[in-house]
C-alpha cells in the first residue's frame, strides 16, 4: 500500500520540480519571487495556525475521491486509484496550510536538479505519510472492539480527534514560521 501512494507522489512531485526548475532557468526572477512569496505565506499562515485564530483559508481543494470511482472495483484497484489521487496531495483536500508552501519551496530551488530532488523528496514524504496514516487507522479500527459510550467526564473520540488536529495545526504553524524566517534570510541573500 505504501508503494501505491509513494510512487505516484514521487513521480508527480519530481515532474513538478522538473517543470518549475526549468521555468526558473528561463525566468530567473521566478526563484526570487518564490522565495519572497514563501516568506510572506509562511509568516501569515504560521501566525494564524500557531495562534489558533481564523484567517483566510489556505489554498486548496475540497474535492475527495468520488465513490463512483470505487464502486465495483477490486480492492487492489481501489488502492491504486486512492494512491494515485491521494499520494501526491494535489487532487484532494489537505487540512493544513503547510502544504501550500511546498510548491513555493520547489520553485525556489537553485536549479533543475535541486528542484527535482526536493520535489521527489516531498512526494516521498507526503505519499508515505498518507499511506502510513491510513494503515494506522485501519489497524486501530480492526484492533479495537466496539466501544461503549464514554462515561461522564471521559473524553470522547471526537474530542480526542479535535485535540490532535489542534496539536498538528499548531505544529504546522511553527514549521511555517521557521520556513518563513529561512525564506526571508534567503531573500536577503538572493536580492543583495
Amino acid at each position: 500500500m505504501v508503494f501505491a501512494y509513494a510512487i505516484p507522489a514521487v513521480v508527480s512531485w519530481g515532474l513538478l520540480g522538473l517543470g518549475l526548475g526549468a521555468l526558473g532557468l528561463i525566468t530567473p526572477v521566478l526563484r526570487g519571487t518564490a522565495l519572497a512569496a514563501a516568506a510572506a505565506y509562511g509568516c501569515y499562515y504560521g501566525l494564524v495556525e500557531l495562534s489558533g485564530r481564523r484567517g483566510m483559508a489556505p489554498p486548496g481543494r475540497a474535492w475527495q475521491v468520488p465513490q463512483a470511482m470505487l464502486i465495483k472495483v477490486r480492492p487492489r484497484q481501489r488502492v491504486v486509484v486512492w494512491g494515485a489521487l491521494l499520494g501526491p496531495g494535489f487532487a484532494t483536500r489537505n487540512p493544513f496550510a503547510g502544504f501550500g508552501m511546498l510548491p513555493l519551496a520547489v520553485t525556489a530551488m537553485p536549479g533543475v536538479g535541486a528542484a527535482v530532488v526536493v520535489g521527489a523528496g516531498i512526494g516521498l514524504a507526503h505519499g508515505t505519510a498518507r499511506a502510513s496514516a491510513l494503515l494506522r487507522d485501519a489497524r486501530d479500527l480492526s484492533a479495537a472492539p466496539a466501544e461503549p459510550e464514554p462515561a461522564a467526564g471521559q473524553p470522547s473520540t471526537h474530542l480526542e480527534m479535535l485535540l490532535k488536529a489542534m496539536y498538528w495545526r499548531r505544529l504546522d504553524g511553527a514549521v511555517l514560521l521557521t520556513a518563513a524566517a529561512t525564506g526571508a534570510v534567503a531573500c536577503l541573500r538572493y536580492f543583495t
